[in-house]
Order: C-alpha cells, then structure tokens, then sequence
C-alpha cells in the first residue's frame, strides 16, 4: 500500500511540475518518418545550421517512437549515425532524464529529455545533447558532429 501512495505521490508531483504549455521549439507533426540506414542506425541527409539544435532544452533532437517502453532504440540509432567533426568515432552515456514538458503522446500527459555526453578522441571538452523520443521533427545532424559515411 505504501509502494502505490509513494508512486501516485511522485506521479502527481512530476506532472504537476510540468507547464501546460510546451516549451519545446522544433517539434513538426508533419517531419517525415525516420528511415534506418542500417538496423542499429539512422540514414540521416540533413545537417542543422541551428546552434541550439540538440545542445538546447527547448530545441532537443526529437525522435519520436510509437512504443517508449523501449525509449533508448531510437536514441541509439541516432547515435550510431553520428562521428565526431573529423570522422572521429564516439562514445556516449546517458547522463539524466530533465525537462518535463506536455505531451499527449504519453500516458502521464508528461515527456522528459534524456541528456547524452557525446566524447571522442581528441576532443577538448565532452558535448551534452538533448534527445525527446516523445515528439516528431526533422532529423538533423547537430552542428559540430559529422555523419558516418558507412
């Protein structure tokens, strides 16, 4: 009995942290569906020439799944696609899940950024990304990163 007090309490505090207005920047109903390149990888054509694409809360990468019960697949078939700015092959962690915003394609009429570390040999400084797997947009590669030639 606790257990479900202790869940509908933190339910009701994460949802009610949440703003009824979104403040997500880039989300396009009308982006085309994602198209893999190979099955752990995103065939990506476009390149952002938007600083804040992906390094900035409100204009995360959004790669919206049908089922987020397996939230990371699309994460990791974007990540995949992606080099350093040099070809350099990356590593990447998730670090935490941030910033809730309303969303009708969740359960909890809640959605959360997952914040990724991307590194690379070489690399002075590691970069933080921004990915919502619960909104559609145009998929970019963000600047500074380049694209796998496979």
């Amino acid at each position: 009995m606790k257990k479900i007090i202790l869940f509908f309490a933190v339910l009701i505090s994460a949802t009610s942290c949440v703003s009824t207005k979104s403040t997500l920047k880039n989300v396009d109903d009308n982006a085309p569906d994602l198209v893999l390149k190979k099955e752990d990888m995103f065939a990506i054509t476009l390149f952002s020439k938007d600083k804040k694409y992906g390094y900035d809360p409100d204009y995360p990468v959004n790669l919206f799944f049908r089922n987020t019960r397996d939230e990371a697949l699309n994460e990791t078939r974007f990540l995949n696609a992606l080099t350093g700015p040099n070809g350099e092959k990356i590593k990447y962690k998730r670090l935490e899940t941030c910033c809730p915003f309303p969303t009708k394609r969740s359960d909890m009429g809640a959605g959360f950024l997952n914040v990724y570390e991307l590194t690379w040999e070489g690399q002075k400084k590691p970069i933080t990304l921004y990915l919502n797997i619960y909104e559609k947009g145009i998929l970019m590669v963000p600047m500074g990163l380049g694209l796998k030639k496979e």
